[in-house]
């Protein structure tokens, strides 16, 4: 057998040779006086050479591991090279000249567009082993930034397809089999049809996630409609077959003879048979609610279509990703119970990138150890597990969503020290007790650390506090709206001052922050000086 790395004299093997040597030339000449001599030789000859070929191994191992990468690199490069580069000179021509083309705008720099890039590349070459019209290409938008104008490709990555020269937007999802699959769609072939076992078999090594159906024959108004749901999907492969022995292959637990339609996972809700009418609109609400599986991990790829799905209440769990493998089958049990309901999703807690964010409206964007929130977003609120989050738990947090039960959160900082302060400082915690409940009229700033004019404002009404100092009815507060929320505190522009009078917090006057401390002050006696008191005007 021929030796894809031959192997080389190197001077370790020389020096190890010349050792071998001179110890045996050592035990020959030591062994007629010292009658111990050849067992204890004999065990360090064994050493040497069992370190020998532990070396030779290992050196083995590294070799069969750089064939490797060396054989995946090859492939990926090869995959690459069925992708064509468009640039300013070909561009035109490649689109005018093909009924299909499907383009990747990307930038070097971008992360998604490196993520995306060997998946394009193996679409492609499955592409092309099944015969399919379609033309892979790429442009480099950064290098040609003239093309990509003309061509609509406004940020990265950007996949358009062109149908006879007119583009329209991709709408599939971003793994290899999901671009196969809306291409081919998209070219003319919205179902396989699968005759054999064999071909049955065959198809499974493939694909993860389909559709079934079961037809005694290819036609009539269930069929056109199952035809109707396959074109107008976007992400799932539609197979067909009129044998019960071949659609057992794909769906074992089917029970009908004539007439079937299911969905095939590869997790452990792996069959869902679908049990409506056939229409399409049905289908394809059914598809919406039981394609995803019963924890989906929320990837930069997978955000757009997690985010759009009709399942509006959503539970997500942030979890180291060890932590993580030990609360996924319970929390598996848990989302069987609210299937079609509540959509469960897993984001890696230290994926900044994607946890932030979410962390963030929360005020918990430092937290490294696992939590459980919730989103409603037909209403846009927000909730939070504040117990352990233990399957058990995790389940009574989810029954209270269903019923309505649990508060809505809203975040707040640690309960501040007030002590000799001149503004009160107020967070989401304090600001019944300090504003709304307080019997004395409050005078709030609402900012934010990134407002530009906030300082100004700040500086203001630190004056203000000063100026109004003995006024017993009147309190000065401030509060960071970007780390504290409060139901009846909806504020859209930053710097805010509200004064909110003692006997109607309901409705708080909203003051100008373009207004003078002068005229602030003025404004603030007429509302909350008493007719016997004296009104200060001067600051």
């Amino acid at each position: 057998m021929a030796m894809l790395f031959p192997i080389k004299s190197t001077p370790r093997f020389l020096l190890l040779t010349l050792t071998l040597l001179l110890l045996l030339s050592f035990s020959i000449n030591t062994n007629a006086s010292d009658p111990t001599s050849p067992e204890d030789d004999s065990d360090d000859l064994e050493q040497l050479l069992a370190l020998d070929e532990q070396e030779d191994q290992q050196q083995e191992d590294q070799e069969l591991e750089s064939s490797s990468r060396f054989s995946e690199a090859e492939v990926l490069s090869k995959a690459q090279r069925i992708v064509l580069e468009l640039n300013s000179d070909n561009t035109k021509r490649v689109i005018d000249d093909n009924e299909f083309v499907l383009v990747l705008g990307y930038a070097p720099w971008c992360v998604r567009s490196a993520e995306l890039m060997p998946h394009f590349a193996e679409a492609a070459t499955f592409l092309k082993e099944l015969g399919s019209p379609l033309l892979m290409a790429k442009l480099d938008a950064e290098r040609y930034p003239k093309v990509a104008s003309l061509l609509d490709i406004k940020g990265f990555p950007t996949l358009l397809l062109f149908v006879n020269g007119t583009s329209q937007a991709y709408k599939g999802g971003f793994s290899a089999e999901e671009i196969v699959i809306w291409a081919r769609k998209k070219t003319g072939v919205p179902v396989i049809r699968i005759s054999t076992v064999t071909e049955a078999e065959e198809f499974l090594k493939r694909h993860q996630m389909f559709v079934i159906g079961l037809f005694e024959k290819f036609q009539g108004a269930d069929y056109e409609a199952f035809i109707k749901a396959a074109t107008s999907d976007n992400e799932i492969q539609f197979v067909e077959a009129n044998s019960v022995e071949v659609a057992k292959v794909l769906y074992p637990d089917i029970k009908a003879t004539n007439l079937f339609l299911g969905i095939v996972k590869s997790e452990p809700e792996r069959y869902t048979a679908y049990e409506g009418t056939f229409e399409m609109e049905k289908i394809l609400q059914f598809l919406d609610y039981n394609k995803f599986p019963l924890v989906t991990k929320l990837t930069e790829l997978n955000s757009v279509r997690v985010y759009s799905s009709p399942i509006k209440l959503q539970v997500y769990v942030f979890a180291k990703a060890d932590d993580f493998k030990t609360l996924l089958e319970p929390l598996q049990d848990v989302a069987r119970k609210f299937k079609t309901k509540i959509m469960f999703i897993y984001i890696d807690i230290m994926d900044e990138n994607l946890a932030k964010p979410f962390l963030t409206l929360f005020g918990l964007e430092e937290s490294k150890n696992t939590l459980v929130t919730a989103f409603d977003n037909k209403g846009s609120s927000k909730f939070l597990l504040q117990s352990n989050p233990t399957p058990s738990n995790i389940e009574e947090f989810c029954s209270g969503l269903m019923h309505g039960s649990i508060s809505t959160y809203f975040k707040s900082q640690p309960i501040p020290d007030n002590k000799n302060a001149s503004v009160l400082a107020v967070v989401g915690k304090t600001f019944d007790d300090l504003v709304l409940n307080s019997p004395k009229n409050v005078l709030l700033e609402v900012y934010t650390p990134w407002c530009i004019n906030c300082e100004t404002t700040s500086k203001q009404v630190e004056k203000l506090a000063k100026h109004f100092t003995g006024l017993d009815n009147l309190v000065f507060a401030k509060i960071d709206a970007s780390a504290n929320e409060h139901p009846k505190l909806q504020v859209d522009d930053y710097p805010s001052l509200f004064l909110y009078k003692a006997g109607n917090k309901d409705r708080p006057i909203k003051l100008s922050t373009k207004s003078g401390s002068k005229e602030l002050a003025a404004f603030i006696n007429k509302q909350v000086r008493s007719k016997d008191q004296v009104a200060k005007d001067e600051l």
